[in-house]
């Protein structure tokens, strides 16, 4: 379990989070939603303990302030929105790095079969540079699979920490990626998520929080939490649940989308 208790986050002397309360399960996947500015990010980089903040954060019971750095790289690894490299790093290279974090150790198969996962196999002698902006981001995915490459180790389940990992990425490639968290979910490992895509997290979240001006609306299971009433009243507009527009407009369904066949050989 990943647990958060009236975690406070102060920017200057704007509070970006109001004493949240925060629990997320191994086995599940949970999204973190909410408008732009609502505290999605800042309460996610609080769970990394990336930001100073009030309140704890414990991992199966252990507050992770306690806890040494390799202890933390062992057990959950982080995806930010954005990572910068300045330096000529081959796509192996970067991906590489998620070795010396986690527990895979010398295991010099892995970082291939991570970004086999993602769909950058043929990718690994590439310049990270040189690849797209969506591709270099499933590079990073890449990075964190390789760090915490078993979902459950030595008895204790494994956490990806993901912020916004589909944002940047074609209809396609979302459903890889949220496909690859469902599987680390399956296997027994816990993600949190932020999200923006709603009908995403409709297919893919177990739990979900919702939030907005940096306090929790609502936490609970999907189909409770994803209502007319809760989401509307977090995103200040009007949203109907499973309604279709007026006849006549064009519309896209993304929760109808499937992989084709070749596309799950790559992804």
């Amino acid at each position: 379990m990943l647990d958060a208790r009236h975690i406070t986050v102060t920017f200057g002397r704007k509070a970006a989070l109001h004493s949240v309360d925060f629990t997320a399960l191994a086995g599940q996947i949970t999204a973190i939603v909410g408008p732009n500015g609502s505290g999605k990010t800042t309460l996610l980089r609080a769970l990394t303990g990336e930001v100073d903040h009030t309140g704890t954060v414990a991992l199966d019971g252990t507050d992770i302030t306690t806890m040494k750095g390799w202890e933390l790289a062992a057990r959950r690894a982080v995806l930010p929105q954005n990572a910068v490299l300045a330096f000529p790093f081959t796509v192996i290279e970067v991906v590489r790095m998620g070795l010396s974090g986690g527990t895979s150790g010398a295991d010099w198969a892995v970082p291939q079969q991570a970004l086999e996962r993602v769909g950058l196999g043929s990718h690994a002698q590439r310049f990270y540079q040189e690849l797209s902006g969506g591709e270099q981001h499933r590079a990073q995915l890449a990075r964190v699979l390789a760090q915490v490459w078993q979902p459950v180790f030595r008895g204790h389940a494994r956490w990806l920490l993901l912020d916004e990992p589909v944002a940047s990425l074609d209809i396609a490639h979302q459903l890889v990626v949220m496909g690859i968290a469902r599987v680390f979910a399956q296997a027994g490992g816990g993600v949190v998520t932020v999200m923006h895509d709603l009908n995403l997290t409709a297919m893919f979240a177990d739990t979900v929080t919702v939030m907005s001006e940096g306090c929790v609306v609502a936490q609970g299971a999907t189909a409770q939490v994803m209502t007319d009433t809760i989401l509307s009243h977090a995103y200040g507009c009007a949203l109907r649940v499973g309604a279709t527009p007026p006849a006549g407009a064009t519309f896209l369904l993304p929760h109808t989308a499937r992989l084709t066949d070749d596309l799950r050989e790559t992804g």
